[in-house]
């Protein structure tokens, strides 16, 4: 079991939350039961997800995407008052971390999906959310392993034909960064969601562009941070799974 503050300041601690300027505040955001001894994790604090952790009796959630973001309506109505009542009315903790759960050296979203995919020589790029690293396999079989390892077809754009040995890429809905992966000079540039001027920005700088799923890119942060904390914690742990298709 571990007090509900001191998990708070260890996570935040941990994953440097103070040294991001982020869409949402990231830490504690609903407060439940002092005393902790069930943790459940998950990509995002939906209303599936919250009905699951109840079932599940879980003491506090852990999730990449929480419930309040900064560019949304601040009153408490609708779906988001209903997730709430939820949680205050079972005492369940709600923690989310969205950059610092994606740029963490040892439990982040990127690193995680560079593991599951088998990148090598993995390494972050300075001053940026990105990631590098390389290849040692060709296209064809690198979009298979992509499939089976996150249970979604990616979406590919660009030469298909070209050869490819390093590879650039940032978890979620990053797609935007193409541009600071061509500046790397990255065969690949791999992320979760795909926009209109992708595929062109893509085919235009001869880079192949993989759009393998905003939420099945984020699975596995949230899922490693919750492992450590288990671990560091004695906590029981579990994750569950929301299907989304985006």
């Amino acid at each position: 079991m571990v007090n509900r503050d001191d998990l708070n300041v260890y996570c935040n601690d941990f994953l440097s939350v103070s040294k991001y300027k982020d869409y949402c505040p990231n830490g504690l955001q609903v407060e439940g039961t002092q005393t902790i001894n069930k943790i459940v994790s998950g990509v995002s604090a939906n209303l599936d997800f919250i009905e699951l952790a109840i079932a599940e009796q879980a003491d506090a959630i852990f999730v990449h995407h929480g419930i309040f973001w900064k560019n949304e309506s601040n009153v408490i109505v609708g779906s988001k008052k209903t997730k709430i009542d939820l949680l205050l009315k079972n005492n369940i903790n709600l923690f989310a971390y969205h950059l610092p759960l994606d740029d963490h050296p040892e439990v982040g979203n990127n690193i995680e999906l560079g593991r599951v995919l088998g990148i090598k020589k993995m390494k972050p790029v300075d001053s940026s959310l990105i990631w590098q690293g390389e290849l040692d396999t060709d296209l064809k079989t690198f979009s298979s392993l992509i499939e089976k390892q996150l249970g979604r077809s990616p979406q590919i754009f660009g030469r298909l034909s070209r050869s490819v040995s390093s590879i650039a890429w940032c978890t979620g809905g990053a797609q935007s960064f193409i541009d600071e992966a061509i500046s790397l000079k990255a065969d690949v540039f791999l992320s979760g969601e795909v926009s209109e001027r992708t595929p062109a920005v893509a085919k235009e700088n001869d880079m192949i562009y993989i759009s393998a799923g905003h939420h099945a890119t984020e699975r596995y942060g949230v899922q490693a941070l919750s492992e450590h904390l288990s671990s560091e914690f004695n906590l029981k742990h579990q994750f569950l799974e929301v299907q989304n298709s985006v």
